[in-house]
């Protein structure tokens, strides 16, 4: 895969970083242009190959999944390294890669955030994210994850979403699962709690019970929500969704 034209390649840009001290301002932008293109292709390589390359390995995680499954997903978090991989003192609406971002209304953010490397035998996505909280002074806090697009593709009122995750907390706290459905002007909205927080958990939305126009889905996204989450290290294992029909009685 690598040869002449790889090497000639690393050769201008080894000249380009030794010019670029000195390039006149219309030249330099167009430089900066084609860099910032090739790293979006650089990273984007980077971020699937160390994903596959990492113990457990990310391409091969298995995803738990029911029978008649027609879509199952483990978002970007858990099988891939983002960058940066981490933040302090989080601002609320802090993107956390391309998928997700941190919801919460605190004054003074004591709230960080990483993504970690999952290495034990029992670990089945090859990262994992952690929260530590400290002093918490807001009334909420999420972790809001968008879904793909075919995750809401073709999505109807026959449909069951399973979201499922691998969790630990230092203390027990309450942990919900909102699933959230764009259609049209409206968003439909269904709420689960986790039976708890240390373990691996499973909550299911009913698309029967909601009022979904099927005709005008748009998107999707989920929330998972953590109630009195302060002085608290929260880490989730893996997190992962699929969908199936419901079977018609």
């Amino acid at each position: 895969m690598f040869g002449l034209l790889d090497k000639g390649t690393l050769r201008r840009w080894d000249r380009a970083a030794r010019a670029v001290t000195t390039l006149e301002a219309k030249r330099l932008k167009s430089l900066r242009q084609r860099a910032r293109s090739l790293s979006r292709r650089v990273d984007k390589v980077l971020h699937v190959a160390e994903g596959r390359l990492a113990l457990p390995l990310a391409g091969q995680a298995a995803i738990r999944r029911p029978m008649h499954s027609d879509w199952a997903w483990r978002p970007e978090l858990w099988h891939g390294p983002i960058k940066p991989s981490g933040f302090a003192m989080v601002e609320n609406k802090t993107a956390v890669g391309r998928e997700a971002k941190v919801f919460h209304d605190c004054t003074l953010s004591e709230l960080s955030i990483r993504q970690l490397r999952n290495t034990r035998a029992e670990d089945i996505a090859a990262y994992g994210v952690r929260l530590d909280v400290f002093q918490f002074d807001g009334s909420f806090l999420s972790l809001v994850i968008d879904l793909p697009k075919e995750g809401t593709e073709g999505m109807t009122r026959r449909h069951v979403v399973r979201l499922s995750l691998r969790i630990e907390s230092e203390k027990p706290l309450e942990v919900f699962g909102r699933m959230n459905v764009r259609h049209g002007p409206n968003v439909e909205q269904m709420v689960r709690e986790f039976e708890g927080s240390h373990g691996e958990y499973v909550v299911e939305f009913d698309m029967a019970a909601s009022r979904l126009n099927e005709a005008r889905v748009e998107r999707g996204w989920i929330d998972l929500i953590f109630e009195g989450p302060e002085m608290n290290a929260i880490t989730l294992r893996d997190v992962t969704l699929s969908r199936r029909p419901r079977a018609e009685l």
